[in-house]
């Protein structure tokens, strides 16, 4: 798993939650129970431990008058009595069995007398005094007596004698479970070994390591599979919300038939919930999608015949008032100026009016002609007509003769003339004289471009993103020299490009806005 947990996916986060608490529950149960059988131990250790202090605390003392490395039958130190010698003894009680082992390591130390007989297990320590004498060693693995050094003496020597078992690092020899108990003949110190005791608490936990990983590897395998099968509806549901925001749902007739199925919509569940809820407001975006489509139709249908029915009209305003303005009586200078304004309105109003009507043409998806044509005859014409209509400025075309890529693309000549026109009339209009604007044609194997660019004043940066919008007008930052502008101009281009598939850009700053049209080359 990499990245922030924060990006993770819910089967992901799911499945490293399962984790952690398996692992959690998994330490918890480790530590105790690696506790547990640790105080065990130890518990069979200090049972032991008692039942050799006790063996330690009743072992025979030594006689008044015994040589320190002798034993009474005058046993060399390293040999040891007959066993018989004891036996012989007519009631001498306890002293009798002192003569029995051997009582003092060839150095002439003393063996503590916990030590001298069987029945002590292999590394067995004891220490004993007697009449202020001490005595200090332990059993090894062979079964041989090893005598303590002065400072491992010393250490124990140092227990309190309370009979109370207790851990002691003996130097050399490693951790002890000791009890120093206190009689009539001195401190006795008897001790048994911690080192097994670690040893299997440490093959436990090695062990119980190895399980837990293993577990949680087999948990998180086994997880990740049941999560992913678990949010499969959920991934239903996704897979339905993707498919819907991928229709283009900003115009034309929208139909959104894609619903999440039947058999994760069940509100019993979270994830039906979410389904059931993603079906709702899908039906409630269709039935609004429908209402704005049909309410855009009649829109269009009212546009498209107010137009069609206002054509006549304006045409007969036009005839009459030129028609009254030819007329030989004399007319006076207020008349005849009154009928040339009702002309120019009137071819005004007819330009809005036909402007009006492509538009909705357009919107209904009206069938264009698919001819081949020849965008550099296109802006041959148009700069030309541009510097007859406006001599003041500077006009310029840049066309690139590239035999193998002619600047050809299939579509309405009529139409995409007209995207050139009023490109260059919006350069045109919203200019000052001295102005240079540029017209550029450029082609490649895929698309042919034609880029109008100026260097006047620039567009205001709030009206760009409705550069393209009907009605969008702005004399903010632009001159506006005339006053025939509709607001339509712009928007003609842009439906007019998309028509023949293909697109429109502008950028703009003071000193420098260019306007970029892309068409699919022909073939």
């Amino acid at each position: 798993m990499t990245g922030s947990p924060r990006r993770w996916t819910l089967g992901r986060r799911l499945v490293a939650v399962l984790v952690a608490l398996l692992a959690l529950v998994a330490g918890v149960m480790g530590v105790a129970s690696t506790l547990a059988l640790r105080g065990t131990l130890l518990d069979q250790v200090d049972a032991r431990l008692e039942s050799a202090s006790a063996r330690a605390a009743t072992a025979p003392g030594a006689r008044p008058g015994d040589a320190p490395g002798r034993t009474p039958g005058g046993d060399d130190a390293t040999g040891s009595a007959d066993p018989s010698a004891g036996d012989a003894t007519d009631g001498a009680g306890a002293d009798a069995d002192e003569g029995t082992g051997a009582g003092s390591t060839p150095d002439g130390r003393r063996i503590p007398f916990a030590l001298r007989g069987p029945g002590q297990d292999v590394g067995t320590l004891s220490l004993d005094t007697v009449d202020g004498h001490v005595a200090a060693g332990y059993v090894d693995d062979a079964g041989t007596f090893r005598r303590l050094t002065d400072a491992q003496t010393a250490a124990l020597a140092a227990t309190t004698a309370d009979s109370v078992p207790r851990t002691v690092d003996v130097d050399g020899l490693g951790s002890y479970r000791v009890v120093a108990t206190s009689g009539a003949r001195g401190l006795v110190v008897t001790g048994l070994p911690t080192g097994p005791v670690a040893a299997t608490v440490t093959r436990y936990v090695v062990v119980e390591v190895a399980v837990a990983v293993a577990g949680l590897g087999v948990a998180a395998a086994v997880g990740t599979v049941l999560v992913r099968r678990e949010l499969r509806p959920l991934h239903r549901v996704a897979a339905t919300a993707t498919r819907v925001a991928g229709l283009p749902l900003d115009r034309g007739e929208v139909v959104l038939a894609d619903r999440v199925p039947a058999q994760d919509t069940d509100p019993a569940t979270e994830v039906g919930q979410v389904g059931a809820a993603l079906n709702r407001l899908l039906g409630h975006v269709e039935s609004a999608l429908a209402a704005r489509q049909e309410s855009e139709t009649q829109v269009r249908h009212f546009v498209a015949d107010a137009s069609h029915e206002l054509r006549t009209p304006l045409a007969s305003i036009r005839g009459y008032a030129e028609l009254v303005r030819r007329s030989p009586d004399a007319l006076p200078d207020d008349a005849v100026r009154a009928m040339q304004r009702v002309e120019s309105e009137a071819l005004r109003m007819t330009a809005l009016v036909e402007d009006l009507l492509l538009l909705a043409r357009l919107d209904a998806g009206r069938e264009l002609e698919h001819a081949e044509v020849d965008l550099t005859a296109l802006a041959l014409d148009a700069v030309a007509d541009a510097h007859v209509a406006a001599p003041g400025h500077v006009w310029h075309l840049d066309v690139d003769d590239d035999p193998a890529h002619p600047p050809l693309v299939r579509g309405d000549d009529h139409r995409l003339r007209q995207v050139l026109v009023n490109l260059l009339a919006n350069a045109r209009v919203h200019t000052p004289p001295g102005t240079t604007v540029e017209v550029r044609v450029r082609a490649d194997a895929q698309h042919v471009t034609v880029r109008v660019q100026d260097d006047g004043p620039g567009i205001a940066p709030e009206l760009l993103p409705r550069l393209f919008q009907r009605f969008a007008r702005g004399d903010a930052s632009r001159n506006r020299a005339g006053g025939s502008s509709t607001g339509l101009g712009l928007a003609i281009v842009h439906a007019v490009v998309g028509a023949h598939g293909g697109t429109i850009a502008a950028e703009s700053r003071p000193g420098r806005t260019a306007f970029t049209v892309r068409l699919p080359a022909a073939g």
